[in-house]
């Protein structure tokens, strides 16, 4: 009897420790997350946690009157990240009066992602973009392995530069002017100059605009590759897809039709960039404007399904985007750099 109820016993204990190790095997195709991640139907919120909302990507500020901020959502599987893009936009407003180069330049790197989801067509527009979103971050590691010491005389590259000894550049803390001064020394009869600037050259728009006229980079009068020239062309860019996404936002017309994203593009174009295009370039636009996806495919990119979803999310992204142009617009007007060959 005694051992009967052993016998028992242990295989109370056996299927016990076998259900216990199918529980823990089995906890690893189950959805993994910390609290962070609870409030969803797999992994529901204990009751004595809070979750804190995560701050909003949009500044009060930018609501439409009398209406609340959009939700922007994360869209997965695709490269194109409608909040993302918004935050670059608001990091590059950062500065009052300026632009912020790089979460400009990040800016684009999304704007080229949404350009790109659109098809090989496009290719004709984003690569060209793509070209000047790498030369303006060329320029600026070029000045900064310059201003550090990197790059020296071809045939002298141990000499130091001014800079690695210590020497001012003449930026003042209250404006950051630009300023440059010619340093020259010899060394084994060899005479070497050398052009200081500021660190921080390529930091904005306006420090950077500030320091290519003062050394002669930009030129009114015939192509240079310019930072401020190639600047000029992707703001006009901006602009053709600033007035794109205005059309998509757009209601019907009194007839109840939409006008189609090919439609909305060449509006947009002639516009913005025909106005600086040869003949050549503006019947292959043509080409690219007949390519183009259905309304609905844009609408999927800002990962909505409705038209009438879609326009709050595509006024605040149109919003940022005209923040940025006006902006960037006053600089280069100040300068007279609206018309750079």
């Amino acid at each position: 009897m005694v051992f009967l109820r052993r016998t028992m016993l242990l295989r109370y204990l056996l299927l016990s420790a076998m259900l216990a190790l199918l529980l823990f095997i089995s906890s690893f195709w189950l959805p993994q997350g910390g609290v962070r991640d609870c409030g969803s139907a797999w992994q529901p919120c204990l009751i004595f946690y809070h979750q804190t909302p995560k701050p909003s990507l949009v500044p009060e500020e930018w609501a439409e009157p009398g209406g609340a901020l959009p939700l922007i959502k994360e869209c997965p599987g695709q490269s194109f990240q409608a909040w993302r893009l918004l935050l670059h936009l608001k990091s590059s407003l950062t500065d009052e009066d300026d632009i912020l180069l790089e979460p400009y330049l990040q800016g684009w790197d999304q704007l080229l992602n949404f350009m790109e989801s659109l098809g090989t067509m496009v290719s004709f527009f984003s690569q060209k973009v793509k070209e000047k979103v790498v030369l303006i971050r060329d320029l600026s590691l070029k000045h900064s392995a310059e201003a550090h010491g990197n790059r020296g005389p071809a045939d002298n590259s141990r000499l130091q530069t001014p800079a690695s000894f210590g020497l001012k550049t003449g930026v003042s803390q209250k404006k950051k002017r630009v300023t440059k001064h010619v340093w020259i020394f010899k060394k084994n009869s060899l005479e070497v100059s050398f052009l200081i600037f500021p660190l921080e050259v390529y930091r904005s728009v306006r420090s950077m605009v500030e320091a290519e006229l003062k050394t002669g980079m930009v030129n009114f009068s015939r192509r240079t590759d310019s930072g401020c020239r190639t600047l000029l062309r992707l703001h006009r860019s901006l602009l053709w897809l600033k007035l794109m996404l205005e059309g998509l936002a757009e209601g019907p017309d009194a007839d109840g039709r939409f006008k189609t994203p090919g439609e909305l593009s060449r509006d947009a174009y002639k516009v913005a960039l025909a106005p600086h295009h040869h003949w050549v370039l503006r019947q292959a636009a043509e080409l690219v404007f007949l390519a183009l996806p259905d309304r609905q495919y844009f609408l999927q990119l800002v990962c909505v399904q409705e038209q009438q979803e879609a326009a709050p999310v595509l006024r605040i992204i149109i919003h940022a985007l005209a923040l940025v142009h006006a902006q960037t617009q006053r600089i280069l007007a100040e300068h007279d750099m609206l018309e750079l060959p």
